[in-house]
């Protein structure tokens, strides 16, 4: 991984969008901070597409389409993308699977959830469970006490021999049943909401993360960045970002903002 300031000032000139994961990237030990929001309201606000990708729940993603200055967000790990259009005040929601898939995926993942909680002790449903539409997100870390990676991994374990999708994030593990992740979900949304085939303009995208659940992020955009707090899953990352910034978290992704803010006012004089 390269140092953020090795970013070529003509890949910066060229950026069209900013796409970012939200826990311990865009927030800091679970806050969304003032530096953070308004780096990413500046970059909205300078014509930049704007989006999260994120595992969190579709009743945030509801939320944070309609009220953050965005252009859209991936949630669930790429089970959806929501797109509220305020000058229609329409909010469109995009899932891949119906809702008859969904209610069958729902019934086996409440199954697995029976045997996690039983086989390993002190994992935790997440709290933001309640809202999710397409996943099981099981808490390791957030609202519970730390689990060790070994317990962290006897969980995916669990999810992956019933069948499921699982993935790390930095708070959570995710479960769900389906051949999808953030990357595939984002191809969709960039194709239907903004008629950008992603594989021709991959590089004039940046995609900011922190976790393993990135990894097919940071594979596929050849720009993509990780916060600095990356480095703590090297060792389980089946590819690292091509830069990292030298801050964590939301001061991270605060710190790209103004990378590219900062070579567009030049480039503007």
């Amino acid at each position: 991984m390269e140092p953020l300031e090795s970013l070529p000032l003509t890949t910066r000139r060229h950026i069209r969008g900013v796409l970012f994961d939200i826990d311990n990237t865009l927030t800091t030990e679970g806050r969304l901070t003032a530096q953070a929001y308004t780096a990413m309201e500046r970059l909205k606000d300078t014509g930049l597409i704007v989006v999260p990708i994120t595992g969190r729940p579709a009743g945030w993603c509801d939320h944070i389409a309609r009220m953050w200055p965005v252009d859209g967000v991936v949630g669930e790990n790429g089970a959806f993308y929501f797109r509220y259009e305020h000058d229609k005040r329409t909010m469109y929601k995009r899932f891949l699977q119906s809702e008859q898939e969904r209610a069958e995926n729902r019934r086996r993942l409440d199954a697995l959830r029976s045997t996690i909680l039983a086989e390993v002790p002190g994992a935790g449903v997440a709290s933001d469970q309640l809202y999710r539409e397409a996943d099981l997100a099981i808490d390791y870390c957030e609202d519970v006490p730390v689990l060790p990676p070994a317990e962290v991994e006897r969980i995916v374990k669990i999810f992956e021999q019933g069948g499921a999708t699982a993935k790390v994030s930095s708070i959570h593990v995710n479960g769900w049943f389906g051949n999808y992740d953030k990357l595939s979900m984002t191809r969709i949304m960039m194709r239907e909401c903004f008629d950008i085939d992603l594989d021709a303009a991959k590089k004039f995208f940046l995609f900011i993360g922190d976790s393993p659940n990135d990894a097919p992020m940071f594979a596929y955009f050849p720009n993509a960045i990780g916060v600095a707090n990356i480095r703590d899953f090297t060792d389980r990352l089946k590819t690292e970002p091509a830069y990292v910034t030298d801050v964590r978290c939301g001061a991270g992704f605060a710190a790209v903002a103004a990378v590219l803010l900062d070579t567009r006012l030049a480039s503007s004089k």
